[in-house]
């Protein structure tokens, strides 16, 4: 019998053409080769430090040895079996352990493979609780402008950002938009404070003048990621919004696909503010620290009973609640909790805002430093005065990225709105990240903003 020999494709002399991200004639970004900690070395041998943990995800770090035993011991016994003839124990376990750490209200979980995914499922959860309710004239979801809640076309029609909307907006049914409360950037005739309960009150405007037996949601990160590049609101928003959303019916749902499971400094950050409690909180990233793709969708007992007696849920996907998935969620947030570092997150959050705030006071570019736990952003403004961002034409953001790679740091960052609402570095390490390894990390970054500013003398 004739065995096929698989053949290996020749490399392209121009690059790898199965990456079509990377512009046409764009430097190749160095390939990754090894990683350990919080560290990543490439195939040239350069460490750099994972200053952001990718994406926000990487909260455990890389080469955890218990997550790659649970991973093969699952693969093992079995890595995949339909939810629709199986229940698995890992799925059990970690729907009990993450529902245990959450609270009150929060008492049911259903997985899926990401953050964009678990919003999805959030909003059809909503929806499909509001029609068995006997409010099926409650559709519309309000959220934050700017906000994002992911890539799918229905996290797009959510999110605010009006370059997304550009660009799908016509495949989507258009969501209303409320003000993000920021805390930098505010109208001169505001504190932080009347800010935030203006905010606030703005959403209860929107829900009366669209309808609010059409509202369904109102979904918001309570603390910021990229769209907003770590915010915490006063806290009189957190009560205020929560009052709002009970008082006409509407559900809160609380994005915490960057800033839960620890990385906040409390297992949720929803935590932080007791008496504003939401009634959906979506996961990612950190349940399963980037070792698989893992999100989750946790509410309370009450709106799951309802619609498990309905039939059940008109909603899954082929990877939802798998077993190899939910082993390694399991053994992430066994890790979490066990090595407390949610609570190692609060503390070196707090030495890296010390350190952040001391380079702030030297460095003009550097303008606001915000954020909570390991879950922090430094904004870049041309002054610091006036909060005058840099001209698109200078790719100030980008420039700074680069400076801190050549340094081997890694900074995740983003340029909202095309600068309408600023520019920032999320500086936001692994949980695991120690005392010494953050004055390395404020280091680096000090080096590379006055390696910018040397640019900008120039």
């Amino acid at each position: 019998m004739n065995v096929p020999v698989m053949l290996q494709p020749e490399p392209s002399p121009g690059g790898p053409v199965q990456v079509f991200y990377q512009k046409p004639g764009a430097a190749q970004r160095p390939v990754v080769a090894r990683a350990e900690g919080i560290y990543l070395w490439d195939t040239e041998g350069k460490r750099y430090i994972d200053g952001s943990s990718g994406p926000i995800a990487v909260n455990l770090g890389h080469g955890n040895a218990r997550i790659a035993q649970a991973a093969q011991q699952q693969m093992k016994l079995v890595s995949y079996a339909s939810r629709f003839f199986f229940e698995n124990e890992p799925n059990r376990q970690l729907a009990d352990l993450v529902t245990m750490h959450a609270g009150p209200g929060l008492e049911r979980a259903f997985f899926v493979s990401g953050g964009s995914e678990a919003t999805e499922t959030a909003i059809k959860l909503a929806r499909q609780y509001a029609v068995l309710t006997g409010q099926a004239s409650r559709w519309k979801v309000i959220s934050r402008n700017p906000s994002y809640h992911g890539a799918t076309l229905g996290a797009v029609t959510i999110s605010g950002d009006f370059v997304s909307e550009r660009m799908y907006g016509p495949l989507t049914r258009p969501m209303p938009k409320i003000a993000a409360p920021f805390t930098y950037r505010i109208p001169q005739e505001h504190t932080i404070e009347s800010y935030a309960l203006a905010c606030a009150e703005e959403l209860e405007r929107t829900i009366l003048r669209e309808g609010e037996t059409t509202v369904l949601a109102f979904i918001l990160e309570p603390i910021g990621g990229l769209a907003t590049g770590a915010l915490v609101a006063h806290d009189i928003y957190y009560r205020r919004v929560r009052e709002i959303c009970s008082q006409y019916g509407v559900l809160l749902i609380h994005d915490e696909v960057m800033c839960g499971v620890g990385r906040a400094g409390k297992f949720l950050a929803s935590h932080y503010w007791p008496d504003a409690s939401p009634d959906i909180v979506t996961l990612a990233k950190g349940l399963a620290s980037g070792y698989t793709p893992l999100g989750a969708v946790l509410t309370s007992a009450r709106m799951v009973e309802v619609i498990a007696e309905s039939g059940g849920f008109m909603h899954g996907y082929t990877y939802s609640s798998n077993p190899l998935s939910c082993a390694i969620g399991l053994a992430a947030v066994s890790e979490t909790l066990e090595l407390g570092l949610a609570e190692n997150a609060a503390k070196m959050g707090q030495r890296l805002e010390s350190h952040l705030r001391e380079i702030q006071r030297h460095r003009r570019v550097l303008g606001d430093v915000r954020g909570r736990g390991l879950l922090m952003a430094i904004e870049i403004v041309k002054n610091q005065e006036t909060r005058e961002t840099f001209p698109a034409s200078e790719q100030a953001i980008a420039r700074i990225v680069a400076l801190a790679m050549e340094r081997g740091l890694l900074l995740y960052s983003r340029r909202t709105a095309e600068g309408k609402f600023g520019e920032w570095l999320m500086v936001a390490p692994p949980l695991t990240v120690t005392s010494t390894e953050i004055d390395v990390i404020a280091q680096l970054i000090d080096d590379s903003l006055k390696a910018f500013e040397a640019q900008e003398n120039n």
